[in-house]
């Protein structure tokens, strides 16, 4: 009779040698193989609720806020406006330096709105509206200024470029 490989036995009724089910995990392993990978390693049960490619969350890592993270604006909330535009309008027509500060602080506002500060977006926003209001105005009141300047003579609209020569 041939030798059968570990793990066949025969039939009953001896017409076909069978394998047998290797033994359940955690049972001694009877051919002296080491066991499958430790515990913890790859493949191991992960923390639950956190899966591939997600990463739990850091709790009061940003100075100044709790230790339940930054507050974060609800569902459905009303935007807030930048006034990026009008920032760049005022800028161009009325009031250089104050317009430059409007556009940054108006630039401020989506950034700090997706890190979850509101508040710090809702400031930003006020300011750039603010020197906003503040370049039109010095822009009018300049605008004002130069045409009562012109319109009483003590400045001269005259830009000849005729020059006359005596020959």
């Amino acid at each position: 009779m041939p030798a059968r490989p570990p793990g066949e036995r025969d039939d009953p009724k001896g017409a076909v040698p069978t394998v047998t089910t290797p033994p359940p995990y955690g049972s001694p392993n009877p051919y002296g193989q080491q066991p499958g990978p430790p515990p913890g390693g790859y493949g191991a049960p992960q923390e639950p609720g956190y899966g591939y490619g997600q990463q739990p969350p850091v709790y009061g890592s940003l100075p100044g806020y709790p230790a339940g993270g930054p507050p974060q604006q609800p569902y459905g909330g009303t935007p807030i406006p930048n006034y990026l535009w009008q920032s760049i309008v005022v800028t161009l027509f009325c009031c250089l330096p104050a317009g430059v500060v409007a556009i940054v602080n108006a630039s401020r506002v989506q950034g700090r709105q997706q890190l979850g500060d509101i508040q710090g977006a809702l400031d930003a926003s006020r300011r750039a509206r603010t020197w906003c209001i503040v370049s039109l105005v010095v822009g009018l009141v300049l605008i004002v200024l130069d045409l009562i300047l012109v319109a009483t003579g003590a400045m001269s609209t005259s830009f000849s470029t005729h020059a006359s020569y005596n020959a």
